[in-house]
């Protein structure tokens, strides 16, 4: 061959290589899918400080939380999808009665430092150890404790555990999600000082699906790493490693963005927008908690009914909820919107109506009442006075009438009536305005008449005013009176119309409001104030704006509020548990089983009773509700395990609740966490804890590869190329 042809035939093969090629790519793409593959790493960014992992200490720390949930399993867990409590490390036998719940460990788990040589499996002595240490009482967590009170432990065999109660509990396997500890792993530590052992909290041992590998600290922050532990448990896990990098603050994290593939809680701008990149996917989630304002009913001013509803109906959640970007409103403890219910709704008027039918009146309604006994006592009866008086000190009230009416030998203000000579038939006093018998005083007096036996027949009232500026508005007050009886009776609408609305009460005195006038603060039949002390804390953010608004807000309902925010975190708990508040601005959570048996139950009221021995840390009825009907609900609530009858008593309970007013329930926070784009396959679910997202994360990945269709191959080309041809 001539070299150009040697060149050509070259071309030709090279062409034909590369048709080839593109065929076969096109073969593989048409005949294979992307599947999620095992390998690669997963970094997040979260705000906080690492504390010891362990388990039994991680209330306080959702930071720590997150790492425990991977380090760790539990005999159950929750799972976000179905909503349910299922089998982690042991399979849940329950009786009927919800009693009796035996836990039989699976075959072959083992502790993450177990070797080939040294095996470490997972016994029912492990088992023992976490929950008996729980009840010990030197354990140091009482909040932890709690949970197994009056709770009987014991081992069956090698593998299996059995918790029987007292008293039925449907919801006791929610604490069996409680991570397991290793019993080798503490032997020698005194109970009492097992929240002082770092050195297990940072070389932890547990039987998660991940382990620890190391702790880092750098510049901006600390990193964690764990590497996937190979467990023969299900699910299984596909990503290598995650590592955890915790930030001082959001102005750290937010600097080293771009090194990180995902951001655990994701701060927000002023218009409520999240802040990430655009390669990053937000995904919004509640969970189950709700904030409130909790109203103090130990406190005698906020027995009042009428009272707390009034609050509720002139609280404008949505405006609220708005000003702060939390969307996800509620109405109810159990994390409901009762559209359908007009005591959720705002409404200002049906708000007024409530308050004017409870025991605080604004004074101006008081004062027109007062004046309206009055106008009745001055019309009604044979004593008639001028209801405004300006007498010169020394000078006299001479007060006439006819003698058939009152005869001789009567008395007004213990002054004799005497017989007017001026006039026949008539009767004539005169009442002094210095010292002495009956004399008037300056201000309101009351004019007594009494008979001859000395029986008080009828009486009046008149002002007796220092000045003239002061006889003026005694005078105004009194137009105002007559416009206001006149609106009444002619029960229609004219410019002159006066109602309690138009008035304002100045220096004693009404006249009519103006614009600039703000709301009276309402008042007692004592003449005290309503007052209400506001107690709340400064994190999160929104607090101290939700007070404040709730201080405007209540304001114009004629309610005076002082918000007070402790300084410290400490002198806040102090206040909390001595209930030493009106209406405290507060959150609870009722986690994945949405019991609210702790928080309305008359079980947890505190005692009061200014001894601080005699305050309990485990008292989280923060409104100090007592219902005897709430209660039973909630009893049964707990004890049932009959869905149909828990649906019953939790309708019951919703309107008893929304009877009683023991709290004001605003909104469920709403939480955003992001992760970069090209990690795959998260679904959060419904989740009860932030690190719930990771019980879920054997549904993540990062790498992918192509695996062929069912019932094909590489040996499917041909018969594909043969309809290729065809097409």
């Amino acid at each position: 061959m001539t070299r150009w042809e040697r060149w050509l035939l070259l071309a030709l093969c090279i062409i034909f290589l590369l048709s080839f090629a593109g065929i076969l790519r096109a073969f593989y793409i048409a005949n294979t899918v992307l599947a999620p593959a095992n390998g690669g790493t997963y970094i997040e960014g979260s705000v906080g400080e690492l504390q010891p992992l362990n388990p039994w200490f991680i209330v306080q720390n959702d930071v720590n939380r997150d790492l425990v949930s991977l380090i760790f399993s539990g005999l159950l867990r929750y799972d976000p999808l179905s909503k349910k409590i299922v089998d982690d490390l042991a399979t849940l036998d329950a009786s009927a009665d919800s009693k009796v719940f035996t836990l039989h460990l699976k075959d072959k788990i083992f502790w993450q430092d177990s070797t080939k040589k040294d095996p470490h499996p997972v016994t029912a002595d492990d088992v023992l150890f976490t929950f008996q240490t729980i009840q010990d009482p030197q354990f140091p967590n009482l909040l932890l404790q709690q949970n197994f009170r009056g709770v009987k432990i014991e081992k069956v065999d090698d593998r299996t555990v059995r918790f029987t109660l007292d008293e039925p509990y449907s919801f006791f396997p929610s604490n069996l999600t409680l991570g397991l500890l290793p019993k080798k792993s503490f032997e020698g530590v005194p109970v009492s000082r097992l929240s002082l052992t770092t050195d297990f909290g940072y070389s932890p041992v547990g039987a998660g699906p991940y382990r620890l590998k190391n702790i880092t600290q750098t510049e901006l922050s600390t990193e964690v790493t764990l590497e996937r532990f190979q467990r023969s448990l299900p699910p299984s896990y596909r990503i290598d490693r995650i590592v955890f990098r915790i930030f001082s603050d959001y102005s750290s994290l937010l600097s080293d963005l771009r090194n990180l593939q995902g951001v655990r809680l994701v701060p927000r701008n002023d218009k409520g927008d999240p802040i990430i990149p655009r390669n990053f996917t937000a995904r919004e989630y509640t969970l189950p908690q709700y904030v409130a304002l909790f109203f103090n009913l130990g406190h005698k001013s906020l027995q009042d009914g009428n009272l707390r509803l009034g609050l509720q109906l002139g609280t404008d959640k949505k405006a609220l909820c708005d000003s702060i970007h939390q969307p996800v409103l509620v109405d109810t403890p159990l994390l409901e919107l009762d559209s359908s219910a007009w005591q959720y709704h705002f409404d200002p008027t049906a708000a007024q109506g409530a308050l004017f039918a409870s025991k605080w009146n604004l004074p101006e309604k008081v004062r027109l009442q007062q004046l309206l006994e009055q106008n009745d006592a001055n019309t009604l009866g044979f004593l008639h006075v001028p209801p405004v008086a300006l007498i010169d000190t020394g000078g006299i009230l001479a007060l006439t009438g006819s003698l058939k009416d009152v005869p001789l030998g009567s008395h007004i203000n213990g002054l004799p009536v005497k017989q007017n000579l001026t006039a026949s038939g008539a009767w004539v006093v005169d009442i002094p305005t210095t010292t002495g018998t009956g004399a008037l005083h300056f201000g309101t007096n009351i004019v007594r008449l009494t008979d001859p036996k000395g029986k008080t027949v009828d009486s009046a009232y008149m002002f007796r005013a220092q000045n003239l500026l002061d006889y003026n508005r005694a005078m105004e007050e009194q137009r105002l009176l007559r416009l206001f009886l006149k609106t009444r009776k002619e029960q229609q609408s004219t410019i002159q119309d006066v109602t309690v609305a138009n008035l304002f009460l100045e220096n004693g005195k009404l006249r009519l409001r103006r614009s600039d006038d703000p709301v009276s603060i309402r008042t007692n039949d004592a003449g005290q104030q309503l007052v209400l002390h506001l107690l709340t804390s400064n994190s999160p953010l929104e607090y101290p704006k939700i007070a404040t608004y709730i201080q405007n807000s209540w304001a114009a309902l004629g309610v005076k509020v002082i918000v007070d925010i402790p300084k410290s975190r400490d002198e806040f708990q102090s206040r909390l548990l001595k209930r030493d508040y009106d209406v405290l601005l507060f959150g609870q959570s009722l986690l994945d089983n949405l019991d609210s048996f702790p928080y309305w139950h008359s079980s947890g009221v505190q005692k009061v009773t200014g001894n601080a021995n005699d305050l309990r840390q485990d008292a989280y009825n923060l409104s100090q509700y007592t219902s005897s009907r709430a209660d039973t609900l909630l009893e049964t609530i707990r004890r049932t395990s009959d869905e149909s009858e828990r649906e019953r008593a939790l309708s019951a309970l919703r309107d008893i609740i929304k009877k009683d007013v023991p709290a004001i329930f605003l909104y469920s926070p709403l939480y955003t966490f992001a992760h970069h784009q090209d990690i795959l396959g998260i679904e959060l679910g419904a989740l009860s804890l932030h690190s719930d997202r990771f019980l879920t994360l054997n549904r993540w990945y990062v790498e992918q590869n192509r695996q062929f269709l069912p019932g094909k191959s590489w040996w499917s080309f041909f018969s594909w190329l043969g309809s290729f041809a065809r097409r």
